[in-house]
């Protein structure tokens, strides 16, 4: 079977706009995409074959292999610059994901495997997931729904959703709110530098949660019957509670002790600029709604009138974050995108401004000598 899987995927998806192909792929197969700019969207179902539909250009080429146990799919150009190429791929429910962009956007729906999603300029969301799911964007929003497992997700400078997720949690982002609803987990992290921080889901007796903003607001449901000590430290703002809490220390007028019940679960609460707001489930429930409703709202409304502010916030935002995060991302992506896309592109580019340069310096010299 590996021989016809082999033949059959050395028919590449190249010289054609639109093409399709679809394979059996052994059990336990994985798939590791690479897509410099487009769109990766995969979807499970329960057939043990693998379906790509490429969307490509003239120039645009993808290309299928089979390298192991792992299904490779890489896009590419024949000529000039990198092409725009959407990729829509159908894979076994189970099938493990390692995708990655550059200036693309990652979708992922129906699949219940170990999930690796990564994008620079670009949305990341995903609909399942099971195992270790890591998701992350630089300049987009990253959602994940229905997973369970050890998950990990970051962005930069955009807003992070999680809901209905099951497991170990740690999230972050820098300019950008954090959102964790429908949450059952006994070991949560999660913080932003501007931007606000919500959490609803259980407090599990021994758990851990850590919930920390610079410049905004937390907001977190304590259910009926937790057992849990809360420390909650802000510096410019207020700590409100719609339920009695029982202080057992402060420690200044910025940090204060709560234990609820045994306080077996630890909880950190901490806002430099924002508030600390302690929250009955259904009263966090209601708030979310309203604020779904009200997202869609302005989402319909409000697009063409904001779009020069926006334009103008981000640009700012974007421009302080590369300013004081660059060296951090610079070390975690330069190394892998360096290596993959110098060997494919620098050779192109060499000779195409070796030749425009190369007549100005001509140009300048005969001027200096003469």
């Amino acid at each position: 079977m590996v021989a016809t899987l082999a033949a059959a995927m050395l028919v590449a998806l190249a010289p054609q706009r639109q093409s399709d192909t679809t394979f059996a792929v052994p059990a336990g197969a994985s798939l590791s995409v690479n897509n410099f700019g487009g769109g990766i969207a995969v979807h499970g179902w329960s057939e043990n074959r693998v379906k790509v539909h490429g969307e490509t250009g003239r120039r645009g080429r993808v290309e299928v292999s089979l390298v192991g146990n792992t299904v490779v799919i890489k896009t590419g150009s024949r000529e000039g610059a990198p092409s725009v190429i959407d990729l829509d791929i159908t894979v076994p429910q189970s099938m493990a994901l390692s995708l990655s962009g550059t200036y693309a956007d990652i979708t992922v729906d129906g699949v219940q495997g170990a999930i690796s999603a990564e994008t620079v300029n670009g949305e990341v969301n995903v609909r399942g997931g099971k195992g270790i799911v890591t998701l992350h964007s630089i300049q987009g929003s990253v959602t994940l729904a229905d997973a369970s497992g050890r998950i990990e997700v970051n962005s930069v400078n955009e807003n992070v959703e999680l809901s209905n997720i099951t497991g170990e949690i740690k999230v972050e982002t820098t300019n950008g709110e954090v959102m964790l609803t429908g949450i059952k987990s006994s070991s949560v992290d999660a913080g932003t530098i501007n931007g606000d921080v919500l959490y609803e889901g259980t407090v599990t007796d021994g758990g851990s949660y850590s919930l920390g903003s610079h410049n905004g607001d937390i907001t977190v449901s304590v259910p009926e019957g937790a057992n849990v000590t809360i420390t909650a430290a802000t510096a410019n703002g207020d700590i409100d509670s719609s339920f009695p809490l029982p202080m057992t220390s402060t420690l200044g007028k910025h940090r204060k002790t709560f234990k609820i019940g045994s306080g077996s679960a630890r909880m950190e609460l901490e806002s430099f600029q924002g508030d600390i707001q302690l929250r009955r489930p259904q009263e966090l429930h209601d708030r979310v709604d309203r604020k779904h409703k009200h997202d869609e709202h302005d989402n319909d409304h409000d697009h063409d009138k904001d779009h020069d502010a926006d334009t103008d916030t981000s640009f700012s935002w974007a421009l302080r974050s590369v300013t004081a995060y660059a060296t951090r991302y610079a070390a975690a992506y330069a190394p892998k995108y360096a290596a993959q896309y110098a060997a494919q592109y620098a050779p192109r580019y060499a000779r195409q401004y070796s030749k425009m340069y190369s007549r100005q310096y001509k140009t300048i010299y005969r001027l200096n000598t003469h």
